[in-house]
């Protein structure tokens, strides 16, 4: 592990305070492993297993991609209003995510949010992420950012938090820069976002397993060290939103070999770290999820995505979800 890396992570999340631990949440599905969707009932489980199983002393945090799930388009999910009264019921706050790719997109996502998000929410839902790696999906960061602060006026009397997530990389190479100083065109013509969201993973950089945790580290320390510079003195909450690696039965990607025994041992190296370094951690994922479809890589190949759970489908874990200096 490069020692030079956590140190320069760690002033660049804190530089002046003594750093807390990051808290833990997981990304969390739409839909069952028969690729029906998850029913209030369904997400209240989820939450049972994650609050006893899921680490920490009780993970009370996760996080979703769209507002109504259309993985398969005869079968819409409609996750807003399943998962919002079990996240109440159970304790939890989400960060609820809005598709957002195009504008007719968002404009569908944000009238059904419109209809579910009421301010008897409030406490629920932590922040709203509108897009999910539209960057790195070739959306134009100007294009993106009029509909994050659409979203922060017409949601913000309720959720104090809006912003947005993406890869690790569209941060540190400044294609995220318009949305995190509010300049496009030569001029800051709103507010900068502050509520972001960095992508980061030791796999699908096809690291081998004992070199992943130093990559996601570097990588994060990049984005993160961006963004405070861009950022001046504006105060910016960042979030690590995805990380993980794959278990048995996923696909190698080169050096990066997937197994639950690689699996468990970037949990504990990598995301335990990050959470020592005060970092808050979104893994990805809760739950296998058999009935998805193959992933394309940056490479343009396709991979399987159906083992990336800590949990098996069956909410069973996969591994002890314990970090090994602060349990």
């Amino acid at each position: 592990m490069h020692h030079s890396t956590i140190l320069s992570l760690a002033l660049a999340v804190s530089p002046l305070a003594v750093l807390a631990r990051g808290n833990l949440g997981y990304a969390v599905g739409a839909r069952k492993p028969d690729s029906n969707c998850k029913s209030t009932t369904d997400y209240e489980a989820d939450f049972d297993a994650l609050s006893s199983k899921g680490g920490l002393g009780g993970v009370k945090r996760v996080r979703t991609y769209a507002v109504v799930d259309n993985a398969l388009p005869d079968k819409l999910c409609q996750v807003a209003s399943a998962i919002l009264p079990a996240a109440k019921a159970k304790g939890f706050q989400v960060i609820l995510g809005l598709s957002a790719d195009t504008g007719a997109a968002y404009d569908s996502e944000k009238a059904t949010l419109a209809t579910v998000l009421t301010s008897d929410y409030a406490s629920t839902v932590y922040a709203l992420t509108v897009g999910s790696e539209s960057l790195y999906r070739e959306v134009d960061a100007c294009e993106l950012l009029p509909r994050i602060v659409d979203a922060r006026s017409t949601f913000g009397n309720i959720v104090k938090r809006v912003g947005t997530v993406d890869s690790w990389n569209k941060f540190a190479d400044g294609t995220a820069d318009p949305i995190i100083t509010g300049n496009c065109d030569g001029k800051a013509s709103v507010p900068g976002i502050t509520f972001l969201l960095v992508n980061a993973f030791g796999y699908w950089q096809g690291q081998d397993i004992n070199n992943a945790t130093a990559t996601y580290l570097d990588d994060l320390q990049q984005a993160i060290g961006h963004i405070q510079d861009l950022a001046g003195l504006n105060t910016v909450e960042i979030m690590n939103g995805e990380t993980g690696w794959p278990g048995d039965g996923g696909s190698n990607h080169y050096s990066a070999i997937a197994s639950t025994k690689n699996e468990e041992r970037f949990f504990k190296t990598g995301v335990c770290t990050m959470l020592a370094l005060g970092v808050d951690v979104f893994y990805f994922e809760a739950f296998d999820e058999s009935q998805k479809p193959l992933s394309k890589a940056d490479t343009g190949e396709l991979r399987d995505e159906t083992h990336w759970g800590a949990f098996y489908d069956n909410r069973t874990p996969k591994f002890s979800l314990v970090c090994p200096t602060f349990g």
